[in-house]
């Protein structure tokens, strides 16, 4: 091939690319297509409320604490805490006050279950949680963003407007 073939070749290649992106063909986000590529242990970054007038609070405090857990085979356990829970004083968790009860029970979450991972949306079929309600029923989380080290899942919220939550990979 001689220089002249080689420089036409480049040049349509690059045509070609600049076209498909132009078009939309390419994406900066990607997103996950099954349970695998959710599968391993993810730390809680941001809990985020936005409620129906547009306010923002940190549904778990500014530095949630909490952790994903997602198994190749389809299981799943999340639990997200406040940073700032109450110690027990009586240092007897069957001896808290109800004021230590429920600044726990508001400011935590935990289920388990299964999950599925189709048109970039988690399904959780959730088996038990802290919250009794959710025993035995679906939750459905879009994935906002995945690039494989972090994701956002973005969902109507228990708590009335939209939660997002931002999850990076631990390794």
């Amino acid at each position: 091939m001689n220089k002249r073939s080689v420089r036409n070749l480049h040049a349509s290649a690059g045509f070609l690319v600049a076209s498909a992106a132009a078009l939309g063909m390419f994406s900066d986000a990607a997103y996950a297509q099954t349970a695998k590529d959710l599968a391993g242990t993810w730390q809680a970054v941001t809990n985020v409320n936005t409620a129906a007038d547009g306010k923002k609070t940190d549904a778990y405090g500014p530095d949630p604490k909490g952790m994903a857990i997602f198994s190749a085979d389809g299981h799943y356990m999340i639990t997200i805490l406040r940073n700032d829970l109450p110690k027990i004083a009586s240092n007897n968790r069957l001896q808290s006050t109800v004021d230590e009860d429920v600044a726990i029970a508001r400011g935590s979450i935990a289920s388990y279950g299964t999950y599925s991972v189709a048109d970039k949306v988690v399904t959780q079929m959730i088996e038990q949680s802290t919250y009794p309600n959710w025993r035995g029923t679906e939750a459905k989380r879009d994935i906002l963003t995945f690039n494989g080290d972090e994701m956002k899942f973005g969902f109507v919220s228990p708590r009335g407007g939209q939660s997002e939550i931002t999850w990076k990979r631990m390794k």
